[in-house]
């Protein structure tokens, strides 16, 4: 009889370099992860303000002029939260919305919108990362455009 029994499983060398490869796997899945989700803030963020832009061409047209805030409101904020037909524009309450909710930053930025004379209007975002053309930093949405 043969003494030495063939025995099946797996070595200690072999188990390591399993574990070696899922942990640079995973590792690598995490980092793509954190970078989409950078990447999808900023979209929802120019997305934003886009509807934001839209909202104010309608006042526009209705009133001849912007909402005058020359200090500036963070929108999202408890006094900017919707855009109504009220002498400032923006309002905690709207009855008769131009856009009913102002989105607040997802991340840990602000939006803030300023018009010192109502015949134009700067809302400031700061993106994370190159969106397109626009540059990660802070970014300048007017009515001619979105632009850094």
């Amino acid at each position: 009889m043969n003494s030495h029994k063939q025995q099946k499983g797996f070595t200690l060398v072999e188990l390591l370099v399993v574990i070696g490869v899922i942990g640079l796997l995973s590792t690598l899945a995490i980092i793509a992860l954190g970078s989409a989700r950078t990447k999808a803030r900023d979209a929802k963020r120019i997305s934003d303000v886009k509807d934001v832009r839209n909202a104010l061409e309608l006042y526009f047209a209705d009133y001849g002029n912007y909402p005058v805030i020359a200090d500036g409101v963070v929108f999202g904020s408890p006094s900017a939260s919707c855009l109504d037909n009220s002498t400032q524009g923006w309002d905690a309450v709207c009855e008769d919305p131009y856009l009913a909710t102002v989105q607040a930053d997802p991340g840990k930025y602000r939006y803030i919108y300023r018009s010192a004379d109502g015949e134009s209007y700067t809302i400031q975002i700061t993106l994370e990362s190159q969106l397109g053309n626009l540059l990660p930093g802070d970014v300048i949405a007017t009515p001619s455009g979105i632009s850094n």
